[in-house]
């Protein structure tokens, strides 16, 4: 049985972009509670929450994946 999963670059990608996601609800959270914007920082902590989702999936993508 063959699983069919990323490649090694498109998983980098994939990681990469949900950290680039992280890190930028961190940035939207502090602003909005500099600002006192509370839907920018609910926007930032949501924005965070999906990147960690995707972080998760791609662990256990990465966990689940043959090796050769």
């Amino acid at each position: 049985m063959k699983w069919r999963s990323t490649t090694g670059a498109e998983g980098a990608r994939n990681k990469t972009r949900n950290k680039a996601q992280e890190l930028k609800g961190q940035i939207k959270e502090a602003t909005g509670r500099a600002t006192g914007n509370p839907r920018l920082k609910a926007q930032g902590r949501a924005d965070q929450t999906k990147a960690n989702l995707k972080q998760a999936a791609e662990k256990i993508k990465d966990a689940f994946r043959l090796k050769r």
